[in-house]
């Protein structure tokens, strides 16, 4: 990831919006944004009511580039968060301790998270209420390094495929970066085991319409130059909100595109920059998103008997070290 260039702006570039103090508005984002932390503000003012609509109720992480450091992800909230932010304390089993997560339910949060050059918006597929469960299946397009994008299209519409097969729909966006999300609302309640075993079996039956250019192996090195259908993103999962600005190169964003026009698009169309003018007063995920869905029972039970991937990788992982090891170990006849 790029680092933050420039140094701190004078006073005479603060104002103030929302009831937000905002300064050092002349300062560039980053290396090859092309943009100022002025522009970033501008852009979040403009989309707040869509990002907020997405953000609300969800635990946020972010993503900060500080001048001259390289980015880094903030889950839990700095003592100087203002008292206006409202948060919500989650247990991290990896680390044991107690996390204090911010809940951007506001314009003027989102705005001071600009302030403090928040970049990228992370949510949680899951809301504060757990009683509500994971309301969407995600899958995420990661191409092969050097490929076309039109590559991930064609994997996209993989997808696409395999959810009509099934009576499903879903709404599809840029990542913000080089891949597609395809996000499947479901009804409330669902178990996460169930979630993520649906999203599980989709990404099978995709893969099984056309092998040569999509997979599913977690392992990279097993992917052979196709187009990996990730369907790890499940539970505790985050993934970066729609019209969540990206660090790459012209701060390009995740922005969401019908199915039909996913063809004629590239995601670097989509920066701090362009996306207000293809905007303009709509908000096309909303417009998008089919309405929540019951699952099928025969992909529920597909799924539950694929192996976890990230489970199933770990133990290959051991599997490949142990033979490694043993044709090292082997005298030579």
């Amino acid at each position: 990831m790029a680092k933050a260039t420039g140094t701190q702006g004078s006073k005479g570039t603060e104002e103030s919006r929302q009831g937000v103090r905002l300064t050092n508005l002349d300062a560039p984002l980053f290396d090859g944004a092309d943009a100022t932390k002025r522009d970033l503000i501008d852009y979040l003012e403009f989309v707040g009511d869509r990002m907020i609509g997405q953000l609300h109720d969800r635990p946020l992480s972010v993503i900060r580039v500080r001048p001259g450091q390289e980015p880094f992800m903030q889950k839990n909230l700095p003592k100087y968060t203002p008292d206006f932010v409202q948060r919500t304390a989650v247990w991290a089993d990896a680390s044991k301790r107690e996390i204090t997560y911010a809940l951007c339910d506001d314009i003027r949060t989102l705005l001071w998270f600009g302030n403090q050059r928040a970049i990228e918006y992370h949510a949680t597929l899951i809301p504060v209420d757990h009683t509500v469960g994971q309301t969407h299946l995600i899958l995420d397009l990661d191409p092969p390094e050097g490929q076309d994008f039109q590559q991930v299209v064609r994997a996209a519409e993989l997808i696409h495929a395999a959810l009509d097969a099934d009576g499903l729909s879903g709404a599809v966006k840029t990542s913000g970066s080089k891949g597609i999300h395809i996000f499947v609302p479901i009804r409330p309640g669902l178990p996460i085991e169930d979630a993520a075993a649906a999203t599980r079996a989709i990404a099978a039956r995709a893969e099984r319409l056309d092998p040569a250019l999509a997979t599913t192996a977690f392992i990279r090195e097993d992917r052979d130059g196709k187009v990996f259908l990730d369907s790890t993103r499940a539970g505790g999962a985050t993934v970066a909100s729609v019209y969540s600005p990206r660090i790459r190169p012209g701060a390009a964003v995740s922005f969401p595109v019908a199915w039909s026009d996913l063809a004629a698009i590239h995601p670097r169309d989509f920066t701090i920059h362009t996306a207000p003018k293809a905007l303009r007063d709509s908000d096309p995920w909303v417009e998008n998103m089919p309405a929540p869905q019951q699952l099928p029972a025969d992909l529920l039970e597909e799924g539950h008997t694929i192996p976890v991937a990230r489970v199933q990788a770990m133990h290959e992982g051991k599997r490949r070290a142990r033979a490694k090891r043993g044709a090292e170990q082997r005298p030579e006849s």
